[in-house]
């Protein structure tokens, strides 16, 4: 199969376009780097769009109708978004679905303390990472703490010109010459991710000061600046993220080097692609979901029954609701499983097989199947499947590649294609391909961006049950 670089078949107009789209993707990149914080710019999003809270529908028991748009939060986590259609909601919907949560590290419940003449911050890494990448980088704190009386108090420190960051230190080369003969996997343990967070010890005036001079110190910042006190810890969810402002790369800005690529990059324009598609036949649904870096696990994991029991509830609001019809729902569904693939490196051009690899600048991808190794885990898409998708991307011109993740015995990964795929449906694995995933910066082509939310749109509008 011939893979055509998009920039050189994007007109000036469709460059510009291209340019345009990704400056707000950007944007969300920056603002939005834990699943709450995405939920929140969505949220303003698609109500600006027109979008309204089912549970409002459910509330005064309104019928849903044709053109009706409709969204639903779980946990601030996740979210599902529903453009209704004219065709019978038991004919089944047409379906993106994206994860918005990324590796990082997370804040442990009883996280602070001295040591050294330091306070640090005690972390748990969180999904996938290489924790040697994760040093001496400048790092954010985002989250929320919320107090025994319920108030939540949302924390972002990091972000601004003015703000503090923090970092987890490294042993200096001079005395690195045991470190460096360690396996890369173990040159940084875990529990070595303990973040800085201060240096200077609280003035007392008497000798019988606090034992922890340091952490006692950082303790009056945050009940000062914040309110907060240590034991509020235990209520946190605070994640520590790296610093800064998604970036253009490359002399020529072709591409985007930020954090949380995987998978905001396919969340991002999945959700656009919603609220270009006008009124359609088929109704058009979006799930964001949270957890899929661990497993999809937990109440906002897409294992967790968020999804069915809304689909049961739109099903009750726009006809006599059954299980057998709730069924037939999901069983006549298509689905684009909206994740990244990994994108071919020539530095380590030996991981790859490169007549199965994603290009950067390539177009959207699809993987046929992902998993491990013999194909342990995954979804594999039906091949009529496939001859539907291209047909619709060829009507609509949409650049489009296939891959596969790396060498048959390298490795492999897993989205959420498999858990949607139990209910019969039909569903790929699409989305944007990505170079130093799951690394602390990521890089994408904008190209691939764009042409990624074209065959969201174009599969929304086009996408018929087989």
């Amino acid at each position: 199969m011939q893979k055509d670089n998009t920039w050189e078949k994007y007109t000036e107009s469709q460059s510009k376009s291209c340019h345009d789209f990704c400056q707000g993707y950007m944007d969300f990149l920056s603002s939005g780097k834990t699943e709450r914080e995405c939920v929140k710019i969505i949220k303003k999003d698609i109500e600006a769009a027109g979008y309204q809270p089912l549970d409002e529908y459910i509330a005064s028991g309104t019928p849903l109708k044709p053109g009706d748009k409709i969204y639903r939060i779980n946990m601030n986590k996740s979210v599902v978004m529903f453009n209704m259609g004219t065709d019978p909601i038991e004919n089944g919907m047409n379906i993106l679905g994206a994860h918005i949560d990324s590796p990082r590290m997370d804040v442990k419940q009883q996280p602070l303390y001295e040591d050294g003449g330091f306070a640090l911050m005690d972390t748990h890494y969180y999904g996938g990472i290489k924790k040697y990448q994760w040093v001496t980088i400048p790092l954010a704190l985002h989250g929320v703490v919320v107090k025994k009386d319920g108030t939540a108090v949302e924390i972002c420190i990091g972000e601004k010109a003015d703000d503090p960051v923090f970092f987890v230190s490294d042993l200096l080369i001079h005395l690195a010459a045991e470190q460096m003969e360690k396996k890369a996997a173990k040159v940084i343990e875990g529990e070595a991710l303990d973040i800085i967070v201060g240096n200077r010890p609280v003035k007392v005036s008497e000798d019988d000061g606090p034992k922890d001079p340091v952490k006692a110190g950082v303790l009056e910042v945050l009940k000062a600046d914040y309110g907060i006190d240590e034991d509020d810890f235990v209520s946190a969810e605070l994640e520590v993220v790296p610093a800064g402002r998604a970036r253009e790369a490359g002399f020529d800005r072709s591409m985007i080097l930020s954090y949380g690529q995987d998978d905001r990059v396919c969340a991002y324009t999945s959700y656009q692609a919603m609220l270009e598609v006008p009124d359609v036949s088929r109704t058009a649904c979006c799930i964001l979901v949270d957890k899929e870096e661990i497993g999809s696990v937990g109440a906002t994991g897409m294992q967790s029954k968020f999804f069915e029991n809304t689909v049961a509830e739109v099903i009750a609001l726009c006809t006599d609701y059954s299980e057998l019809l709730l069924k037939r729902c999901l069983a006549n569904c298509t689905m684009l499983s909206s994740d990244v693939s990994s994108a071919f490196d020539p530095t380590y051009a030996g991981s790859f097989d490169k007549k199965n690899a994603a290009f950067l600048g390539n177009g959207m991808v699809f993987n046929k199947f992902t998993g491990a190794r013999g194909k342990s885990g995954s979804n594999d898409a039906n091949a009529e499947y496939l001859a539907h998708l291209r047909q619709i991307f060829s009507e609509e011109d949409v650049n489009f590649q296939t891959a596969e993740l790396g060498k048959v015995d390298l490795g492999g990964g897993g989205t959420i294609a498999y858990i949607l795929a139990l209910y019969g449906m039909n569903v790929i694995d699409s989305g944007v391909a990505v170079l130093n995933m799951h690394a602390p910066f990521e890089a994408t082509s904008k190209a691939d961006v764009y042409e990624t939310k074209r065959g969201y749109v174009a599969f929304l509008k086009k996408a018929k049950r087989l």
